[in-house]
């Protein structure tokens, strides 16, 4: 490389620092003008920097949201909550929850500063709008860890079950993601959510794909609230309640299944004579057989005890499912060896799984056709 190149690529670099240099320059000081606006500025020079803050953050880096931070704009906005106008607590909130996404130290400082108790209080509105944005930003704080405690004391989780029957799509989905970050809070004493919950959860489970991340954490809320008395009572009250844990059992993903039989099992175990026949009667042995093979090892172990507990043999009396096993396994070893006697053993118990569910499949058609046209349930 020749004399005159290197200093034509050494002006190059020093030309784009500088410009870098220029460009950081006049971010710090909007950061400090906006800051300066929210800090000591009426009421609409506050609103318009709080728009401002959003428009910045959304094309900004995660290091202008911490120097927005450190400026100092996180307390005024806060104040802003509290503000009887719209568009005061409008703005307030959106960039809040700019200010929070993918930042953990906003998430907690925001905490900290004390924006749990108006956003609450943004909870009790009918303000649809105002309402759904005070859950979003309720999801996004709840997702850091030192957080999940103060906002599951706060009084939040009711307001957010009163969201699931009566919120938006995406205010529904942002409910239940809060109530199940909230749930695996281990300083929880108590569970998050009580009864109430169960209802406008299976309404919810009935409607969304059985194996998408929705049904995965509504399915966890659930079998949470399978372990109360109160719990299990809403489950078996709501129309379609058992039948949808089945259905999840059958359609689910590896998660969603795990905690459907969760759920199955911790009714069946808390009283068999009073829930055996109710989980019977919608059609569970087919999914739970298909479990114990193709399920989680913790989601076979439960759909082998639930089989065990559904079997209408006396205990003593009683094949358990892993016995069976040990007996297909066997098998499997005199006919195929000991090196493939696994994958024999895997095979032949599908084969039954698959028979038995046809075998309930026939059952059930025989038995609807044999109904009169009013008794056959419409969906």
């Amino acid at each position: 490389m020749g004399e005159e190149e290197e200093e034509e690529e050494t002006t190059v670099k020093v030309s784009s620092n500088q410009e870098e240099e220029a460009w950081n320059l006049r971010k710090q000081t909007q950061i400090v003008e906006l800051s300066e606006r929210l800090m000591s500025g009426d009421l609409k020079t506050q609103i318009e920097a709080a728009r401002d803050i959003r428009k910045l953050v959304r094309k900004s880096s995660a290091k202008t949201r911490t120097k927005l931070a450190a400026a100092g704009v996180i307390q005024p906005l806060i104040f802003m909550l509290l503000s009887p106008n719209f568009d005061a607590r409008h703005a307030s909130l959106l960039a809040l929850l700019n200010l929070a996404v993918r930042n953990e130290r906003n998430k907690v400082k925001i905490v900290t500063a004390g924006a749990v108790p108006p956003l609450v209080e943004l909870l009790k509105l009918q303000n649809g709008s105002l309402r759904e944005l005070a859950a979003a930003s309720i999801l996004t704080l709840s997702a850091a860890e030192p957080n999940k405690p103060i906002i599951a004391a706060s009084g939040a989780a009711p307001l957010l079950v009163q969201i699931l029957s009566s919120g938006s799509v995406q205010g529904k989905v942002d409910a239940v993601t809060v109530l199940h970050n909230l749930s695996s809070c281990a300083e929880n004493l108590h569970p998050i959510v009580d009864g109430k919950a169960v209802s406008p959860l299976i309404n919810l489970l009935k409607e969304c794909k059985k194996y998408s991340k929705f049904a995965e954490k509504a399915t966890a809320l659930l079998e949470i609230l399978s372990n109360s008395e109160e719990g299990r009572i809403a489950i078996t009250d709501s129309d379609g309640g058992i039948l949808t844990l089945v259905e999840t059992v059958e359609d689910g993903s590896l998660v969603s299944t795990e905690h459907a039989v969760g759920a199955l099992l911790s009714l069946c175990q808390s009283c068999r004579e009073k829930y055996r026949e109710l989980i019977l009667k919608e059609g569970a042995i087919p999914g739970l057989l298909r479990l114990t093979v193709e399920g989680t090892s913790k989601a076979q172990d439960r759909a082998r005890t639930l089989l065990d507990l559904l079997r209408d043999t006396p205990q003593e009396k009683r094949l358990s499912s892993s016995v069976l096993e040990r007996i297909v396994y066997n098998i499997a070893t005199r006919v195929d060896g000991s090196d493939k006697a696994a994958e024999t053993a895997k095979r032949l118990l599908q084969d039954m799984v698959q028979r038995s569910m046809e075998l309930s499949m026939n059952s059930i058609q025989h038995r609807a056709a044999s109904c009169t046209p009013s008794k056959i349930p419409s969906k």
